[in-house]
């Protein structure tokens, strides 16, 4: 069967990228992209379990405004096949493939880069390690902030044996997987998108996993590498994340030099729970970069 090509009961590629959209191949794997619109580049990275099309609603209303919105589904998700190299998801995987990407897909110009979650931990990690490949930062609700303490610790053990019990085929698995994204995503915005990542929650259990089993290693902890970055930075954060919470993640983005916050109704995504105050400070924090 051709990699790139998904099972015929394959839920998740309605959560990805849609047609059109070309295979590039990155760091011993291929993923999905599709590009729409020219001018300003965006290149935007999703969360766990989520797509590309996350997207779709802020690149109808970026690219009439003289950007081209770049949207990419990590391996497993959406259009993009399994990750070929067999390396677990995790935010530092995530940081090699998207640092690969980069000149692959923008040469030598340097893209504004929305990532959220898992996406916003690996653009923070590729932000910090090649500042030069890119413009700015704008981090939805990232990962790797929050202390990696007895509570986060539990939190992440608790996770990892319920994402597993889905991968396993466990009867009560979607239901449950239902209620819990009822808290992940909030708000009659995001209510479309959070129906067909909820549709494909059995089928990307096993990923869900390994990215959280991912966030209980010491090297998940990204608090010194955002205290270095050197970069323009815009904390765009759900204040309502019960997962994410902005009051364990405060004290390292506060301290992260070059760096906004502005915080949106929502769970975990401002640009889906919250587009258009999400659109309004993206194109503020854009008019104050120096993009020459």
């Amino acid at each position: 069967m051709n990699q790139s090509r998904l099972p015929v009961h394959s839920f998740r590629a309605a959560v990805g990228v849609q047609k059109p959209y070309d295979f590039v191949e990155a760091a011993g794997t291929r993923v999905a992209v599709s590009r729409r619109g020219a001018g300003t580049p965006v290149l935007c990275l999703h969360a766990t379990a989520h797509g590309g099309r996350d997207f779709e609603n802020l690149a109808e209303a970026l690219v009439p405004q003289g950007f081209e919105v770049v949207c990419v589904d990590w391996p497993g998700h959406g259009a993009s096949p399994v990750d070929a190299s067999r390396v677990p998801a995790s935010a530092k995987r995530y940081a090699a493939i998207l640092l690969a990407l980069l000149p692959l897909l923008f040469g030598k110009a340097k893209p504004i880069i929305i990532g959220n979650s898992i996406g916003g931990a690996a653009a923070l990690i590729a932000g910090h390690d090649q500042p030069e490949a890119m413009s700015a930062l704008v981090l939805c609700n990232p990962g790797g902030l929050a202390p990696l303490d007895l509570v986060a610790t539990h939190v992440i053990k608790l996770l990892v044996a319920f994402f597993k019990a889905g991968a396993r085929g466990a009867s009560w698995f979607p239901q449950a997987f239902e209620l819990y994204y009822r808290l992940v995503l909030s708000g009659p915005a995001a209510h479309a998108q959070r129906a067909r990542i909820v549709a494909a929650g059995p089928e990307m259990a096993p990923i869900l996993a390994q990215a959280w089993h991912s966030f209980g290693l010491v090297d998940a902890n990204l608090a010194e590498r955002a205290q270095a970055l050197n970069l323009p930075v815009l904390f765009a954060w759900a204040k309502s994340d019960q997962i994410v919470a902005w009051s364990r993640s405060k004290r390292a983005a506060e301290k992260v030099p070059h760096a906004r916050v502005e915080f949106f109704k929502g769970n975990h995504a401002a640009f889906l729970e919250d587009p258009q105050a999400f659109q309004s400070a993206f194109l503020r924090f854009v008019r104050n970069l120096d993009l020459t």
